[in-house]
């Protein structure tokens, strides 16, 4: 059977019409006598998108119970016993009600699919799993429903419908979109220019990047060599050399001409690694491509024109940007260079421009040798052995005669061992000596600067050739071996900055620390200002420095961005560490905005919690306080109307009924008090030493009689606590654990000593809670279920809670064996009781 086709229209937000497309699409397949069927369309009561509803073949769906409510879902089974040629299918984010057949509907979808059904389905940007922290950084709203993005990339067809965001948000005002009573919320919040722009960008990059896709596969799949200038696709050849960054800026304003331009640097390194390319300078100018909106590409290829015209086909690039040649005229002779190369080989639809720059003609030069790379004390030896080596080994070839060829050989020996030991000029200079003491002792005319045979000559030169050769050689091997080392070094710096910041474990004050040792500096600070006119403030320092008032009075500074800088006091730091203290600098500024960002989450957290306190507050004043005062006021009014002759029975039954309403009324009012003491963190415990026994049955006078079980040895240590506190604890937890027992069945309190923490257990037989759900039974105003049971407003077991934890204590949730919940109280034992003259048996009650 042949797979389903996918066809799905994606948005920058909802609201921007694309139910409305899907729908007319289906309109128009009817038309044609396609069989298609509404499988699941969610029109929100907008009533044009209801309207495209009319005369579309809906399928029937599938109503599910969750938690007391009804919800309907798409009926997959019924969806297949249809079997449409085409099913509209909304919402592919969408996760479905408990109880469904697959969890999300893009599961459902799938199914569709490979039973030979093609789907139309709906997404908006946001929810692709991918782009999650994206869009929270934007709007500040993570999405919950999402959809792998593979699900999406493999659909047959994409579609974009596209709005401005100034129509959209029309559109949200004149009421197409959200109720009247959501508007102001949604274009204040979420709907924001700002939020419908960035989103509105997102899709467009995303489908521009899948229609980028779509084409090269195209091209692979028909074997299309020939480059299609669908957008402008600009390669930049760099050599490392200092005229790169004039490529890349002339490049970037190339890029700006056209639609759509796109900039894309690539250094070509030959495979044996022997290049005289500066890392410091690709490093710049790599900074320098990625500032201007490009990409920078590191390729390996030995022949360098054939690279970068594959590496332009490759990537479909319509223009090549290369400097003029740095070599002089007469290198020409070995070559018509690279750029002439890649001009006369990239046919007709590959525009070279060749742009010219200060370097051009100068000559690339020797690289020339630094002796302290290898160390001063190995340069020393190297000079000492190039200089003396060829005197001393003059006087005794003047006391042995060997021959001119063995002579020629042994300074050439002396002249590899200066280059081993001090590197190419050491080298140079004894290659230079030893010739002229050849010419002078060794060659006809003897002790005159004149050689009469010409076979002299010629051995004298490939002297110096092979001297000169093996020096450079040493000299390159050092060279690469230091940029190796420190490679390594910078490179495992980074690797540590990059693993700190993706655990997120390392604190400013950490981040600066590591900045002053991995430089051996006195003093690392982290400045900043709000604006160019401001004055500086330091926000974070490492070290015993001088405080420092601007970045310039340091001896070092680093800015991050426009209004941040990190200063180093201590020393001057060379150009070539600047690139790691750059990467310090940037992690610096992210570790401060990360504090900054949780200290605004945390406040923003405190005032929703408080908000949420406040309507529950609210909610328990309209509802679980008016109850009992309904009652009360009900009870008085009958007893003091004078209609009515009521008997002793029913008077006494109406003040019961007072008396039971202002004790729950007491109750309900003493849990909000000791809630907001909580939350004010006003709640200062009187610790003292008292046992057990003594407070715990105190706290069981507000439970019906023969509804609890005590079971508390007399040989317990005595519990640090404050008695009001624990008291008032105990009975919220034994009043809770009553309420949800069964019938008959009794609650059973129970205590225990662990080391030095005494628990007391309250143990029911009730239907139990979930271990995902513990911890929520302890926030204010929650009741298992979020099903009313009695009387309260779900602050029992948080106050119990909170009490138990300004007491030194623990309160949590445990399950029962055999079924049924276990509340622990921990407590601080005050030490061991002393033994009783005569011992007892423990003492096991029923309340």
């Amino acid at each position: 059977m042949a797979r389903g086709r996918l066809r799905i229209y994606l948005g920058a937000a909802p609201g921007v019409g694309k139910t409305y497309a899907m729908l007319s699409e289906a309109h128009r397949r009817v038309e044609r006598g396609t069989d298609c069927v509404v499988a699941f369309v969610e029109h929100h009561g907008r009533s044009r998108t209801e309207v495209m509803l009319h005369g579309l073949e809906q399928v029937p769906r599938r109503e599910l119970t969750h938690r007391d409510a009804l919800f309907e879902e798409m009926d997959v089974d019924a969806v297949l016993a249809r079997r449409p040629r085409v099913a509209l299918v909304d919402e592919l984010a969408h996760t479905n009600v408990p109880g469904s057949r697959n969890a999300k509907r893009w599961q459902d979808v799938q199914e569709l699919l490979a039973a030979g059904i093609d789907v139309i389905s709906t997404v908006n940007i946001q929810h692709l799993e991918s782009l999650g922290d994206v869009v929270e950084s934007i709007t500040g709203v993570r999405q919950r429903e999402t959809v792998p993005d593979e699900i999406v990339r493999r659909a047959d067809q994409i579609e974009l419908v596209d709005m401005s965001p100034q129509a959209l948000r029309r559109r949200m005002a004149h009421g197409n979109v959200y109720q009247p009573d959501k508007i102001d919320a949604a274009l204040s919040n979420y709907f924001r220019p700002g939020n419908l722009t960035a989103l509105r960008e997102l899709a467009l990059l995303w489908v521009a990047d899948r229609v980028d896709e779509y084409l090269k596969q195209y091209r692979e799949d028909h074997h299309v060599s020939r480059i299609w200038g669908s957008r402008e696709r600009i390669v930049v050849g760099l050599t490392g050399g200092p005229e790169g960054r004039t490529l890349i800026r002339r490049a970037a304003r190339l890029a700006e001409k056209g639609a759509g331009g796109e900039v894309l640097a690539v250094y070509i390194a030959r495979s044996d690694g022997l290049t005289s390319a500066s890392p410091k300078e690709l490093a710049v100018q790599r900074t320098l491509v990625e500032d201007l909106g490009g990409t920078f590409h590191h390729v390996v290829g030995d022949d360098i024109p054939a690279a970068l015209l594959e590496f332009a086909r490759g990537v479909n690039a319509t223009q090549v940007v290369l400097g003029s040649s740095r070599r002089k005229s007469w290198q020409y002779v070995f070559g018509p260079g690279v750029g002439a190369t890649v001009a006369r080989d990239s046919g007709p639809d590959l525009d070279v421009h060749i742009v010219t720059h200060e370097e051009a003609a100068r000559g690339r030069g020797l690289p020339v040798a630094r002796g302290a790379r290898l160390g001063r004390d190995r340069t020393l030896w190297g000079w000492l052995v190039g200089l003396a080596g060829p005197a001393v080994l003059t006087v005794l070839l003047n006391a042995v005669d060997l021959g001119f060829a063995n002579n020629v050989l042994l300074y050439l020996t002396v002249v590899v061992a200066s280059a081993l030991l001090g590197g190419l000029l050491p080298a140079l200079a004894s290659a230079a000596l030893g010739s002229l003491l050849l010419n002078f002792f060794f060659t006809y005319p003897q002790h005159r600067f004149i050689i009469a045979d010409p076979r002299n000559i010629v051995a004298i030169v490939i002297f110096v050739g092979v001297a000169v050769s093996v020096a450079s050689v040493v000299d390159l091997a050092a060279r690469r071996t230091h940029q190796a080392a420190r490679l390594r070094a910078e490179s495992e710096i980074l690797s540590f900055l990059a693993g700190n910041v993706l655990r997120g474990e390392t604190s400013l004050e950490a981040v600066l620390e590591r900045v002053r040792e991995t430089f051996a500096m006195e003093s690392a600070a982290l400045l900043e200002r709000a604006d160019d006119l401001q004055p500086w403030t330091c926000v974070g320092r490492a070290g015993d420095g001088p405080p420092l008032e601007r970045p310039e009075d340091a001896d070092v500074d680093m800015p991050v961005g426009g209004h941040m800088a990190l200063a180093l006091t201590g020393r001057v730091l060379p150009a070539e560490d600047r690139r790691v203290l750059a990467a310090f600098a940037a992690q610096a500024a992210v570790v401060l905005d990360r504090r900054r960002l949780k200290a605004e989450a945390d406040q923003a957290r405190a005032l929703a919690e408080g908000n949420r306190i406040r309507t529950a507050l609210l909610a328990a004043v309209s509802h679980d306080l008016r109850t009992p005062l309904a009652g009360i006021k009900a009870a008085v009014s009958s007893l003091r109307s004078p209609d009515v002759a009521w008997s002793e029975e029913d008077s006494a039954e109406l003040l019961a009924g007072i008396e039971e309403g202002a004790d729950r009324l007491d109750h309900l009012v003493g849990n909000l008090l000791d809630m907001s003491r909580l939350q004010t963190g006003t709640v200062a415990p009187l610790i003292r030493c008292v046992d057990l026994d003594e407070v715990v049955p105190m706290a069981l006078g507000g439970v019906p009689e023969d509804s609890v079980r005590l079971d508390i040895p007399e040989t317990l240590p005595m519990v640090e606590v404050d008695p009001g506190l624990l008291e008032r604890s105990v009975a919220n937890v034994v009043e809770n654990a009553v309420k949800y027992s069964p019938d008959g069945t009794s609650v059973l309190v129970l205590a225990s000593a662990i080391a030095d923490r005494v628990e007391l257990r309250v143990v029911d037989r009730g239907p139990g809670v979930p271990e995902e759900a513990r911890d929520r039974i302890f926030e204010p105003f929650q009741r298992y279920g979020d099903v009313p049971r009695g009387n309260g407003v779900g602050l029992g077991l948080a106050v119990a809670r909170g009490f138990a934890e300004a007491m030194g204590g623990t309160l949590n949730a445990e399950d029962t064996p055999g079924g049924g919940l276990t509340m622990v109280l921990t407590l601080r034992a005050a030490g061991p009781r002393p033994e009783p003259q005569h011992a007892q048996p423990e003492r096991q009650a029923s309340w």
